[in-house]
């Protein structure tokens, strides 16, 4: 299955965008997966491209830098405002990138859903106006979010099972 096949994409309303994924792991390593450094460096991005900055002050106030690298040094710097931090269920925070292509922040709800040590990812991007959400769904968006998401699932299941064969 590809990463856009475990990946389900939504856009309700004029201004949303909803990702949701499921990983076979506890909802507690999922959040602390989204918002620890170690493990944010270990999977942050597509394919192609790495973590290379890292700053997260967690807590309701807090801010977060992340640093990305990707192809030919291109650089990408995302920064925001943790809003709520409720671990391991719920995350919201704010999104702006230092060259963004529509004004405004974006909010970003993660919602974590746990059953059976299986976890559902569910993200609500809001976005400043409806322009700016059309800017964002011309960008390959799902195809970076899975390709990101493929590697969160590879770092889980190596910390959930240390000694099991990577694919």
């Amino acid at each position: 299955m590809s990463a856009d096949e475990r990946l389900t994409v939504a856009a309700p309303g004029d201004r949303e965008i909803v990702l949701s994924r499921t990983f076979g792991a506890p909802a507690g390593l999922v959040f602390d997966a989204l918002t620890t450094p170690h493990l944010l460096t270990r999977w942050y991005g597509a394919r192609g491209w790495s973590l290379v900055g890292c700053t997260v002050d967690l807590r309701v106030g807090g801010r977060y830098r992340f640093v990305s690298r990707g192809p030919d040094d291109a650089e990408l710097v995302q920064s925001g405002m943790y809003r709520e931090v409720e671990r391991p269920s719920r995350l919201v925070y704010t999104e702006v990138f230092d060259d963004q292509s529509y004004p405004g922040e974006t909010l970003i709800a993660h919602q974590l859903t746990e059953l059976d040590n299986t976890t559902t990812l569910t993200s609500t991007l809001r976005y400043p106006s409806p322009e700016a959400r059309e800017i964002v769904l011309r960008y390959p968006m799902t195809r970076g979010v899975g390709q990101a998401y493929d590697r969160l699932d590879a770092v889980l299941t190596e910390l959930t099972h240390p000694h099991k064969e990577q694919p």
